[in-house]
């Protein structure tokens, strides 16, 4: 299993990224995918998450803002973040759970990460 994050970067507050995960070595069409981010010194949360029938979830605090979305034909997993705030700063993941649906503790494997920087 591999997944590859990019699309981080450094922006302006108020400004927009979009982040991209390319899966691999699993069936990608078939398992709930999710975004998740650290920041420093805090521990991981969940931003946003898709199952396999594609109904999507989002934390309360990135609803309306961010989107989240999946190609099954280019096993490709996107996060698209507008009005990005400075404490949205962290490394964000890309996961795979290991059913269609999404359930808490059900993540079986992360990517290594992409660095998003919001400044003020």
């Amino acid at each position: 299993v591999q997944l590859v994050e990019s699309g981080g970067g450094s922006v302006q507050a108020g400004g927009s990224l979009r982040l991209s995960c390319v899966a691999s070595g699993f069936t990608y069409r078939n398992h709930c995918m999710g975004w998740f981010r650290q920041a420093p010194g805090e521990e991981r949360e969940g931003v946003a998450h898709v199952d396999a029938n594609g109904m999507t979830s989002y934390a309360d605090s990135v609803k309306g803002r961010f989107t989240i979305s999946r190609d099954n034909a280019m096993n490709t997993l996107y996060l698209q973040m507008n009005n990005l705030k400075p404490d949205e700063t962290g490394m964000y993941y890309c996961a795979v759970a290991s059913y269609g649906g999404c359930y808490p503790g059900s993540w079986w494997n992360w990517g290594q990460g992409t660095q998003v920087t919001v400044s003020s």
